[in-house]
Parts: structure tokens; sequence; C-alpha cells
């Protein structure tokens, strides 16, 4: 058998644990579980490519979790791996089925592109979110108005009603915070980002005092980076760094682009940018003065 007995919930969890985050999660513990298999019994992706009449690319983006299984292929894999147990192989296919399931984003599939679907999935699945911000607030802490002036800047042709659906995505994406167990989010910002009146200034002023609010959250850190430094470690830009619960997970850094974005899971990579984050929380103002720069800053208004 494949990991421990199962619960009472049925063997797919008994064999992968609880899991959050839907779908992609799902897929990225299922492509690791599949990974780890053939390089347990050395098989290439070229030799796993060719039992599911594939290439060794469709392996690679199936133990990455990129992409829906079909059970065909994964029945043919697990045979390739030499799990022949009824039990386990029922196990497998019943996660896989879970994991092709849409996500509640599905019903935005209309205005989100692939490469953000896939961060919107990993952010569900977070226990722990540490970001850093040059220009704008972070989506998980904007309000509404806020969020529409972001929307109209990278969108300024878009229709109302486009406009709209963009800011209820990120509106519904923020519901997070304060679910059932939400994840720790640790969010740093360059000074830049609580001075620029972005939407005017009193959508400025409500989203100061909305920052005011949510940093009263036990789950919620917020620190400023002020122009005093000067130069600092994250000279590059913005990124996010999500860390998973589930030990099949490896740490994801996110790095957005104007038309994509990159996924970076690599040791020596994210170790790098770990380092980075922890560089900043120190140059950083201390998180315990973020209410009163944040008070400083509406009375300038």
């Amino acid at each position: 058998m494949i990991g421990s007995q199962p619960d009472d919930d049925g063997v797919e969890r008994g064999l992968f644990g609880h899991h959050r985050g839907g779908p992609t999660v799902l897929r990225i513990v299922l492509g690791s579980q599949l990974r780890r298999l053939r390089e347990e019994r050395q098989i290439t992706c070229e030799a796993a490519g060719a039992a599911i009449r594939g290439s060794h690319s469709k392996i690679s983006r199936l133990e990455l979790g990129r992409v829906r299984f079909r059970r065909r292929d994964l029945v043919d894999l697990l045979t390739l791996y030499g799990i022949s147990d009824e039990t386990d192989q029922k196990a497998m296919l019943s996660l896989a089925d879970r994991a092709n399931e849409p996500g509640w984003w599905h019903s935005y599939s209309d205005i989100l592109p692939n490469w953000f679907e896939v961060y919107i999935g990993l952010e569900e699945a977070a226990s722990r979110i540490r970001s850093y911000e040059v220009q704008f607030v972070p989506g998980l802490l904007q309000t509404e108005d806020y969020a529409r002036a972001v929307t109209l800047l990278g969108h300024p042709t878009a229709a109302g009603h486009e406009v709209e659906r963009r800011v209820g995505l990120r509106m519904r994406r923020q519901a997070l915070l304060t679910s059932d167990e939400p994840p720790q989010l640790w969010a740093v910002v360059d000074e830049a980002v609580l001075r620029r009146p972005l939407g005017g200034v009193q959508a400025m002023r409500r989203q100061l005092r909305h920052l005011q609010e949510l940093t009263e959250l036990p789950n919620v850190t917020l620190q400023m980076v002020p122009f005093k430094l000067g130069g600092h470690a994250a000279a590059g830009g913005p990124f996010s760094i999500l860390r998973f619960a589930e030990r099949d997970l490896p740490d994801v850094v996110y790095l957005e682009q104007l038309t994509s974005a990159l996924y970076l899971d690599k040791r020596d990579e994210v170790d790098h940018y770990h380092m980075v984050m922890e560089r900043l929380c120190i140059d950083a103002e201390p998180a315990s003065q973020i209410r009163d720069t944040l008070g400083r800053y509406l009375r300038d208004l």
C-alpha cells in the first residue's frame, strides 16, 4: 500500500491526508506522488511519456500539476510504475477525479488568464503567504475602490462590466483571510505604495483605514520599507512566496509580469528569495509601527 491506512473519509484521505485549497493543490500532490514513483523505479520521462502516448514534456506538466489528469493516462502510468493493487489505484483515481473538478474561480474563466488561475489555486492552498510590493497594495488587502483603480491601469479599454468582474474576483479572493483556517499573510510594501493616492484622495483614505483594520487580524502582518533606507535586497521587483502545510508541496515563488508569470520551486531559487525576504523584514520598519505610520499618512492626505 502507498502511504498510510485510510480513515472513515475514504482511502484517498488516508493516502494523502486532508488538503485545503481545492483542485490545484490536489493536482500538485498527485503529480508529486507520480514523480516519486517514477524516480524510485528509475524510469525516464521519455519512457513514461511513451507509455501514455505522449512526450516527456507532458509527463513534466503532469508531475508539476499544471494540467488535468486523464484516467486512462493515470492507469497506464500506475501500471508502468508497478502499482497494481486495486485499492491503491482506486485511491489515486479518486484523487484525480477531485483534482479535475473546477475551482470556484472557474466561473471567472472569461477574464482569468491561465497563468494566474494557477496562482489563485496555490493561494487558496497556502498556509503562509509572504509578499513584497513596490507599487500597489497587495491584492488580498485592497478595497474595492483601490482594486478598481488598479484594474483600470492594467485594462484601460475594458468595458465597465469587465472591470467590475475583475474587481469582484479580487474581492472573492479576500474571503481567504477571514476563513475558518486562514493563511498567515506577511506583506512588506515600499513606502511609495502607501504614499501614492491611487484612485484619488478619498479612495486612498479608505484604503489606508482598511489596512489599519486588517492589521488587527492575528494572521495579517504588514511592514513598510521607508524611502530613507535607500537601496535594499529586493531591487529586482515584487514577488510572493507561498508555503503549504502538505509535506508533498515545496515552497513556490511567484513572479508576476505584464502578460505572464513565473513559478519557481527549485530549492536554490526559493532559498534565495527567502533570504531576500528575511533581509527586507529586518530593514523595514517594525510591524508594530505600521498603525502609527498609516495614521500619519492619513493625516497627510
